[in-house]
Order: C-alpha cells, then sequence, then structure tokens
C-alpha cells in the first residue's frame, strides 16, 4: 500500500473543534473512550472466531495495555483484538461519527444475530477525544485472519490523515497518542492507575500498563519486582452485578460496597436484581447503616453509579432515582440507556422514566420485607434516614401508597425512642374512633407535653407525633391513610366520645359560655392583636389554656421555622382556647366582676394567661422578662 493523505469527511474541521472544545466536560475521559473501543475490538474478535476459527487460531490471552514513553512524551492503548483493514481504517477513522461498532451491530442485527456480544462504541466518536490531549495521534492496526496487511493510520486533526502500509506483525490495534505540554500528567503512572480504577475498573479483559524506558542503573530485584508489577491488572475485571447472586459470598458484597461508597461498615441491606422485558438492565443496591455527614447539605451530588456494559459513565446521574432516595448506594449497568452522544448526560425519555420506576419499587419492596422481617432493624433504619424518605411522600405521587405503609412516627403511647406505623396505629384504634390524630411539633418533648393531648389521654385515644421538620411539609399530601382522615389535634374543632357524649360536652360547655361570657368578651378584646378568637375548650382536662389554629393553617412549630430561615410570614392569629373547669378561669371571672379590681394587675394576669399558652405549646412568651417577672411576683 502506498502512503496518501486524504481529507477527512463531513466538516472534519468544525467536528472535531467540537469533540475537543465541547463534546467532553472532562479531558480525562479520552483514556475510558480508547479502552472502551479496545474492549470491543476483543468482544468483537472473540464472536466472530465462534464461526471463524482461523480468527482466533493464536488462541490468545485477551487483554488491553498502556505504555507511556516519557522521553517520547507519548501514551499508547493496545489490544490483540479484531483489528482493521485499510478499508475499515478509513471508513471508521476517516470519517467522524461513524462507528465500526454501530456498523457491525447493524449487520449482526440485519443477519438476525440474538446473541450478539453488547458493545459501547455507539457513536463513532469516542476515538476522537484523543485529540482533546493530543496534537497527534497514530493508528497501528492489522486485522485478524489470513492474508492481512497492516496498516498505519495518523493524523495532527486538522483537516487530513494519513494513511499507509504498517509494520504491525500480530493482530490487533495501537492507538499513539502525542501528548501535548498541557497534558504529560496522564504519562504518570498514578495518573493512569486512578482512570483506570475510576472508568473501567470492571472492563472484562486485563488493563496492564508499563513505562517504555526502566530505570537506568535497575537492580535486579527492582527489575523483578516492576515486572511483576506490569503483569498485574489495574482492573478488578469483577462486575458484582453481572455475576449470579447464588455465587456471591456477603463479604464479597461488602467489600463492594465499601468500595463504591467509601464506607467503613457493612451495608444495611443488599439489593440485587436484573430487570427483564422490554426494559433490561442489571442494579446492584446497597442500604447503608447509617447516614453520611452530607445527607442534608445543600447542592449535594448524589445519585447512583451508572455503567454501560462495564464502562463507568458517571456518578451523580440524579434521573436515576428521586432525591428522597439519596441515600442509596450502588451501580446500574445497562444497554438501553438513552446517553447523548458524550455519553456524559442521561436524555430524558420513557425508558428513563421506566428504569427508574423499576428502581424505587425495588427499594421500597425490599423496605417493606425488611419492615415485616425484622422491625428492630427496619426501625433503626428509619432513624437513620426516615426524614429523607418522608419527602417521598411530598413528591411521588406513584409510589405514595407504598411510602405510607413505611413512614414511622412516634406516638403518644410509644415508649421514648420508639415508633409506630399508620398501620399499626390503625389496627389498634378503639372502636369509634373515626380519624387518625396527630399533633406537628418541634420535638418529642413538646409534643408529650402538649396540653391538647389531655382530652385524647382521657379518652385513651393515641395521637402521633409529627416531630420532623418535614413533617409539615408532608402531612397535607398525607391527608388519609387507607380510607382514614388523619387530623390534627390543634386546629379546627374536636369532637371526641359517644354521640351521647358529644351532646352532653357540647350542652356543658355552651352552659359555661354563658356563664364566662364576659370574660371571655374581655380576654377577646385585650388581646385582640394576638388572637382571632377566645373559646372555652373541650380539649383540656388539666391544663388552663391552650392555643389552636384554624382547618389548613400552618403550625406554629413550621412559622418560626420559616422566621429563623429568613422568610416573610405573614402574621397568623390563632384561637385561645380555656378550661372551663380550671380555678384559675372561675378566679379570673370573679375578679372582672370585682369593683375593687386592678385593672393595670387584672390585665396582665390576662396576658400571662397567653404567654403561658405560648410556653404549653414550647414557644417563648412574648416579653419574657415581663413574664419571668410577672410569675416571680406570684412567688
Amino acid at each position: 500500500m502506498e502512503k496518501s493523505t486524504r481529507p477527512f469527511e463531513a466538516e472534519v474541521g468544525e467536528m472535531l473543534d467540537l469533540v475537543v472544545n465541547s463534546l467532553y466536560s472532562k479531558k480525562e475521559i479520552f483514556l475510558r473512550e480508547l479502552i472502551s473501543n479496545a474492549s470491543d475490538a476483543i468482544d468483537r474478535a472473540q464472536y466472530l472466531g465462534l464461526t471463524d476459527k482461523t480468527l482466533v487460531a493464536d488462541s490468545p490471552e485477551w487483554a488491553i495495555s498502556i505504555v507511556a514513553d516519557k522521553e517520547a512524551a507519548t501514551l499508547s492503548v493496545s489490544d490483540n483484538g479484531i483489528g482493521m483493514t485499510a478499508e475499515e481504517a478509513e471508513k471508521n477513522l476517516g470519517t467522524i461519527a461513524r462507528s465500526g461498532t454501530q456498523a457491525f451491530m447493524d449487520a449482526l442485527k440485519k443477519d438476525g444475530g440474538a446473541n450478539s456480544p453488547e458493545m459501547i462504541g455507539q457513536f463513532g466518536v469516542g476515538f476522537y477525544a484523543a485529540f482533546m490531549v493530543a496534537d497527534k495521534v497514530t493508528v497501528d492496526t492489522l486485522h485478524r485472519g489470513e492474508g492481512q496487511e497492516a496498516v498505519k493510520w495518523s493524523s495532527d486533526g486538522k483537516g487530513s490523515y494519513t494513511i499507509e502500509q504498517g509494520d504491525r506483525a500480530v493482530p490487533g490495534t495501537t492507538i499513539t497518542l502525542h501528548l501535548t505540554e498541557d497534558f504529560k500528567r496522564f504519562l504518570d503512572s498514578w495518573e493512569v492507575r486512578s482512570l483506570v480504577k475510576q472508568y473501567s475498573d470492571f472492563i472484562a479483559y486485563p488493563i496492564r500498563f508499563r513505562e517504555a524506558q526502566p530505570p537506568k542503573d535497575e537492580k535486579d530485584e527492582d527489575k523483578k519486582r516492576r515486572e511483576e508489577e506490569e503483569q498485574k491488572p489495574l482492573n478488578t475485571m469483577r462486575a458484582l452485578w453481572r455475576r449470579p447472586k447464588n455465587e456471591i459470598k456477603e463479604e464479597e458484597y461488602t467489600e463492594f460496597f465499601k468500595h463504591i461508597a467509601h464506607e467503613y461498615e457493612a451495608p444495611l441491606r443488599t439489593i440485587h436484581y436484573s430487570a427483564e422485558g422490554q426494559l433490561e438492565f442489571k442494579a446492584l443496591l446497597f442500604i447503608p447503616a447509617k447516614p453520611n455527614f452530607d445527607l442534608f447539605m445543600p447542592n449535594r451530588k448524589h445519585g447512583l453509579q451508572l455503567y454501560v456494559r462495564n464502562v463507568f459513565i458517571g456518578s451523580d446521574f440524579e434521573e436515576l432515582l428521586p432525591d428522597y432516595l439519596r441515600f442509596v448506594k450502588g451501580v446500574v449497568d445497562s444497554s438501553d440507556l438513552p446517553l447523548n452522544v458524550s455519553r456524559e448526560m442521561l436524555q430524558d425519555d420513557a425508558v428513563i422514566r421506566k428504569m427508574r420506576s423499576s428502581l424505587v419499587s425495588k427499594i421500597l419492596a425490599d423496605l417493606e420485607s425488611l419492615k415485616k422481617d425484622d422491625a428492630a432493624k427496619y426501625l433503626d433504619f428509619f432513624r437513620a434516614f426516615g426524614r429523607v424518605l418522608k419527602e417521598g411522600l411530598h413528591s411521588d405521587y406513584e409510589h405514595s401508597d407504598k411510602l405510607k405503609e413505611l413512614v414511622m412516627f412516634p406516638s403518644d403511647k410509644t415508649e421514648e425512642g420508639k415508633m409506630t406505623t399508620l398501620r399499626a396505629y390503625k389496627d389498634a384504634m378503639p372502636e369509634g374512633q373515626k380519624e387518625i390524630y396527630y399533633l406537628v411539633a418541634e420535638s418529642y418533648e413538646n409534643a408529650k407535653n402538649s396540653p391538647q393531648l389531655e382530652a385524647f389521654r382521657k379518652r385513651g385515644l393515641d395521637v402521633l407525633f409529627l416531630c420532623d421538620a418535614v413533617d409539615e411539609w408532608i402531612v397535607d399530601t398525607l391527608y388519609d391513610y387507607d380510607g382514614t382522615k388523619l387530623k390534627a389535634i390543634d386546629k379546627g374543632e374536636i369532637e371526641l366520645g359517644t354521640d351521647e357524649e358529644k351532646k352532653a360536652e357540647k350542652k356543658e360547655l355552651e352552659d359555661a359560655g354563658k356563664e364566662y361570657k364576659a370574660l371571655l368578651d374581655y380576654i377577646k378584646d385585650k388581646l385582640k392583636d394576638d388572637v382571632k378568637d377566645v373559646r372555652l375548650s373541650p380539649r383540656l382536662t388539666d391544663s388552663a389554656c391552650c392555643l389552636v389554629a384554624e382547618e389548613g393553617a400552618m403550625s406554629p412549630a413550621m412559622l418560626r421555622m420559616m422566621k429563623a430561615m429568613g422568610q416573610e410570614v405573614p402574621k397568623q392569629q390563632r384561637i385561645l382556647e380555656l378550661n372551663p373547669k380550671h380555678p384559675v378561669l372561675t378566679r379570673l371571672a370573679d375578679e372582672l366582676k370585682s369593683p375593687t379590681r386592678d385593672d393595670e394587675a387584672f390585665l396582665a394576669k390576662i396576658g400571662a394567661l397567653y404567654d403561658l399558652a405560648l410556653v404549653g405549646e414550647g414557644a417563648q412568651p412574648r416579653n419574657p422578662l415581663n413574664f419571668v417577672k410577672f410569675f416571680s411576683g406570684l412567688i
């Protein structure tokens, strides 16, 4: 073959400029692309060798080799795969975005090849990533088979390439990059090892590295050690998710989890499964035993590691899992995922949505199994990740019913540190209870000491405590469970007991209302800037007063949190409820009628009553100093 210089096809100047400057966000991706191409070439050789034994007559050890020559400033990636003919080199390397792998796959499909190998080089631009770091690229290749001639292809990427007869003696391909000054760091052993570990650790063939020039005056023991090191693969070649589950030991799962998640403890749960049917992919997922410190940090990168046929694509593809499952670690490997041409971004389409739904369903089903099989271990999980999981009730309508079965809350009847599920609460409801009662509070202690609980305790009714910051957001979407409505005990009006009891209580409050009408009107007038109304309470049995909101209003805990975050919060007046059986009310009513009443002192008592209601829900009194002085005076 005579040496010839030929122009690239397809607007190569503009196309190469796009590849080099815009297509890939990270320059080191070039090595991943070249290793992927080498792996594809070996796949093709093995597959075609099944029917044409002459292609694999040399019975090679399939391998990929990387050689760094610091003197020449070149980095070479070699394989002993299928190689290329002169015609293939011209078509595959001389035309941008024409992929030999894609052509091979198309031919197999046309011929009905049901068992064709999976290959990643689908776009035909990966090879040109080499020009991001090199000012000249040379390809030496020899196609497998009898009577083939070696071919040498080279280009500086500026509009033309040369093709001539090569001198390669063994089948396969070597791509040599003449690195520019800015990228000579890729000649360092540690840099190459790091990139292989990150992007190509699970390539099925051994990837070995050596330096072209051994150290001068090398001692025999050093030479032996170096040669032994050069024979060791840089990659593990163990894609655990592609192996049958019954062949994998628990220690292997734990080791892999620690490797990908940078954890020191074994995972709480391992989920290993293969999706089959219209959408096929493999997943190996882990639920950690403890949350990372950055679980709630803003702008935190999260998501599963994505592989396409064992080649690492990225670790922060958030499209594969919703945000409320961000604690899940693991890998997903699929040949069906639609990537953009640089393989760095998922394209939003039905395939991703189906995969995401499948992953979420599998994770939630596994958590449900854990809850049924080991309640203590599930409680540990929920303490660690429950606040995150509950976010899904607000954002994931598709899986809301499954999430409702998984969420847990402390309640007035659970021991401190324990929780109950909505199912357990409903199953324990006494006859006649029509709603699931809950109280939003800033802490378990505030909820446990709330005066609003008194009437419920008197009747033996349990109340869920919603103490996590996220609970205020989810409660609107958690409006019912299994046909039973959830009811806040500190909002709106509460009616408890049987119809007869409700009727009797209503009559009792009406009679007390007439007795205390003057006092209620007085308090309402004096506190008109703070409360919307003043009324007698069916909630209280021991405490003198409490504050309640109207249906649909934000809880005081939410209002305080929004203020702490610097949010503008419209003033929200609540209702002051008073216990008609408490001696304080009787004392105030009598004092109101007294002709010798000290108006200033009496008004201070009314203000203290309102402040007591604030303190009862865990808030500060309006003026803490005056509040302290008032009660100090009483003492």
